[in-house]
């Protein structure tokens, strides 16, 4: 899994890339935790190049929003395609968190 990340008005865009699984998750979770430490509580994980994800990483985005929030910041998902959006479909986690279909949609959220 690669992380790139940037900021892009009040967010900063994580672009996560590869697979998020046991051996990888924990790279997400601390590129967000590094994103709060900066000051930027804001992030959008756009997940666009994620080909898998496991629950592993499904644990890691679930600790990484709470750290988020706990922190007065928040994190939102864009980009889910084939079976990394079925995945959040099915876990749930697409009604759990804030998922929009296109990062400027991400964006543009108050």
């Amino acid at each position: 899994m690669e992380c790139k990340g940037s900021k892009q008005g009040a967010f900063f865009v994580l672009e996560v890339s590869g697979r998020m699984d046991a051996l990888t998750s924990q790279g997400f979770e601390t590129e967000c935790m590094n994103c709060l430490e900066a000051g930027d509580t804001r992030v959008v994980a756009d997940l666009g190049g994620l080909e898998y994800i496991s629950s592993a990483g499904l644990r890691s985005i679930l600790s990484a929003a709470k750290k988020l929030k706990a922190g007065g910041g928040d994190l939102a998902f864009c980009g889910l395609s084939g079976i990394v959006a079925e995945v959040f479909t099915v876990s749930g986690f697409a009604k759990l968190l804030p998922v929009y279909a296109t990062r400027e949609e991400a964006l543009a959220r108050s």
